[in-house]
């Protein structure tokens, strides 16, 4: 929960960060999985066919790597999907009344007078 809520304090209330890390985390996953199931295709092939001796020779480290590669685009796609949604809300939902517009110029809507909050109990006959 502490992460969570240090994303939302540092990341999604700045629009302009969270744009910049959606970026790099896009690059990320992109970059990260060019290649990755080719390269695991590859990597299977070469112990199935040369059994332990390929793996004396370094594909049980090729095959770590690979698989620690994925684990991190994975995370950079969840961050990427994190940034987009922040993103979309923030565009798309009504803003909350008392801010500014979004649109320099614009009118800003006023902000609702606080009224008295009435009782909605039951009265008894």
């Amino acid at each position: 929960m502490k992460l969570r809520r240090w994303l939302h304090r540092a990341l999604f209330a700045r629009r302009w960060l969270t744009f910049i890390v959606l970026c790099l985390s896009f690059f990320v996953f992109g970059a990260g999985t060019l290649n990755l199931f080719l390269l695991l295709k590859a990597n299977t092939g070469l112990v199935l066919e040369h059994g332990w001796q390929a793996l004396m020779d370094g594909a049980a480290m090729q095959f770590g790597e690979l698989m620690l590669t994925g684990a991190v685009s994975m995370a950079a796609y969840v961050l990427f999907k994190s940034c987009e949604h922040s993103l979309v809300h923030w565009f798309v939902d009504e803003p909350e009344p008392g801010t500014r517009p979004i649109i320099p110029g614009a009118p800003a809507r006023p902000v609702p007078t606080t009224t008295t909050s009435r009782s909605h109990s039951k009265k008894s006959r």
